[in-house]
């Protein structure tokens, strides 16, 4: 597989086009694209990447992917081994600022929104006090077409770059996203997918080198460049992405059980590399995770 050109769906109708997806699980490839994307999950686990950055995914989460930033929702393992026609669902939105949307965007009245597009280049992640209203809009948006269908999205683009605070952004270090040509991202494709489906495994880096068919001396440096990061600080980060699931859903009797099931050889090493990777204890993240959803919803009229 490689890192595919997707072409959003065309329609002669809507400048801005939505994509609904009911599958058996989400996407299994690595893909770019011109247009900006702006996705609900509805239904369905995972983990995502976003040029280098990796974080786990579930119902309700609202996400802007960069205009030609690579990106794989990748599903659970779970869904892959007992595939249901429903299994995942998410809303898509794709819009061009600099296709024929130009020349509306180009107007002094939405310097708001073209200042934020401006923010949206290496992916950004909305926070959970805002999903309830970002999520109606984007569903009733689906419906519609034409005139309504530009009218309403304008309102929640409106919204999202006026009324929202706090943005995670989706970028691990400095700088733009590294620019991958085909060939890079068949190897990188590769790369992900290994990693994501064996992260329990003691993968070492000659076994990751083959994966790559280069040797582990040019492979470290390959890798570095493109993620600004080592292969094992991104090993690491998807491990304690699955973790993170793991708590969340109650999969696991306690921390030494997540730790052993996510490719942690000591309970000592994986608090170390969680507190890392996320900035706090792994009790501590369960903590402010069920906070965070006990929230009071934003209820701004839109």
């Amino acid at each position: 597989m490689k890192i595919i050109q997707f072409t959003a769906p065309v329609s002669k109708d809507n400048s801005v086009v939505v994509q609904e997806d009911i599958l058996p699980y989400f996407y299994n490839y690595l893909h770019r694209h011109n247009e900006i994307q702006l996705t609900l999950i509805i239904k369905g686990e995972g983990t995502l990447i976003a040029g280098n950055y990796t974080q786990p995914f579930e119902p309700g989460d609202v996400y802007i992917i960069g205009a030609n930033q690579p990106h794989i929702f990748k599903g659970d393992a779970r869904y892959f081994k007992e595939p249901a026609t429903d299994n995942s669902q998410a809303i898509h939105i794709f819009f061009n600022p600099e296709g024929c949307l130009s020349p509306l965007f180009s107007l002094p009245e939405l310097e708001s929104v073209k200042k934020f597009i401006a923010l949206t280049e290496n992916g950004l992640q909305l926070p959970a006090r805002y999903t309830h209203i970002v999520s109606r809009e984007m569903k009733r948006i689906s419906k519609l077409s034409g005139f309504d269908r530009l009218f309403c999205f304008m309102k929640l683009l409106r919204f999202l770059a006026v009324q929202v605070e706090s943005w995670r952004c989706l970028a691990t270090g400095l700088g733009k996203f590294e620019v991958l040509m085909d060939t890079e991202g068949i190897r990188m494709n590769d790369v992900y997918e290994y990693t994501i489906e064996n992260y329990a495994e003691d993968i070492s880096l000659s076994k990751i080198a083959r994966i790559a068919n280069i040797t582990p001396y040019a492979f470290c440096k390959y890798f570095k460049k493109h993620t600004r990061k080592t292969y094992f600080n991104f090993l690491n980060e998807i491990r304690v992405t699955e973790a993170c699931k793991k708590m969340i859903r109650g999969d696991c009797d306690n921390i030494a059980h997540v730790a052993y099931t996510t490719g942690f050889n000591s309970i000592i090493t994986f608090n170390r590399v969680f507190k890392k990777t996320t900035g706090m204890s792994p009790s501590e993240y369960t903590r402010l995770y069920k906070c965070n959803r006990e929230l009071t919803p934003v209820s701004y009229p839109i």
